[in-house]
């Protein structure tokens, strides 16, 4: 029997994608809030005896796990066979340790809140710097799709003789990965962090690459000051315009814009945005898949 996709509202063009690619049935479900703002949800197919998928893309963490709580445990109540998360950004992972005492591990506890509701979990790249991997905190079966190959074959596409360059030592093993698939150099940049919008860079060698276009990859986006640090210093040392890469673009406050107005910057869809430019409903369906597969044998 057909899976069934239930989109909550995060991104009907990924939604419809993944449809297609998943050859599931779309899930009828009606959502609305009260009058004093607490959530109405109903779902209107029969989930009996099937593996229900939820897409609901958490990058509002806060105003979206509540809904997704609220519909996972609806499903289980009403005889779904297994229940199914995908969202191609997960959040909380950047929280992975105390750094000052007191603060909460957030990472923790919000992977026992959605292993409790969900039975497997499809993401993109999640931000595994101080975990191995998400079986350290996740309970559910889980499957991580790397973007990689994707954006690889978007700079062999679009960029000619490119230079890649990491921002900061974490990410190094993954950029040095998008700089073998796609047959180019690259360069990793020392970081030094003093605040959330604090942040210098040290220069690659740029005389060695004068000739290349330099393009800036990094799993996330956030405040952009990284980012931002390293295009002035590009910029002063007289190489050519920047191109910035992301798998997941969160552009807090003013990122996007003043990030734009110094290089031409693509991210993956994980996150709907204008600089969306690299598809994952093919790997995130191929995953799924997978992974059904698996529980099944």
């Amino acid at each position: 029997m057909q899976p069934l996709l239930f989109n909550l509202d995060t991104d009907p063009d990924l939604g419809s994608r993944l449809c297609r690619a998943l050859d599931a049935t779309p899930g009828e479900l009606e959502q609305r809030h009260f009058p004093d703002g607490e959530s109405y949800l109903r779902v209107h197919s029969d989930p009996n005896q099937r593996d229900c998928l939820i897409l609901c893309n958490l990058y509002r963490p806060d105003s979206l796990t509540l809904r997704l709580l609220f519909l996972a445990d609806t499903l289980r109540e009403l005889g779904a066979k297994r229940i199914g998360l995908i969202t191609p950004y997960l959040p909380y992972m950047r929280q992975d340790k105390r750094f000052h005492p007191g603060e909460c591990i957030s990472s923790r506890p919000f992977a026992r809140l959605l292993s409790s509701s969900l039975d497997l979990l499809v993401t993109v790249d999640p931000h595994l710097h101080r975990y191995d991997s998400l079986d350290e905190i996740y309970t559910l079966k889980s499957r991580v799709v790397h973007a990689a190959p994707m954006i690889a074959d978007w700079i062999i596409r679009q960029i000619d003789n490119p230079l890649l360059i990491g921002p900061d030592s974490e990410s190094e093993q993954w950029v040095s990965e998008v700089a073998r698939l796609a047959g180019a150099p690259f360069q990793v940049l020392t970081k030094e962090r003093r605040g959330d919008y604090d942040v210098s860079v040290s220069l690659p060698e740029v005389d060695k690459w004068r000739s290349h276009t330099p393009v800036l990859v990094d799993d996330i986006i956030s405040s952009g000051r990284t980012m931002l640090e390293t295009l002035n210093h590009l910029k002063a040392a007289g190489l050519p315009r920047a191109r910035i890469i992301a798998v997941h673009g969160l552009f807090a406050g003013d990122a996007w814009q003043q990030l734009q107005a110094l290089a031409d910057v693509t991210t993956c869809e994980s996150v709907p945005h204008p600089s969306n430019g690299i598809s994952l409903s093919d790997a995130l369906a191929k995953a799924t898949l997978e992974l059904l597969s698996e529980l099944d044998a």
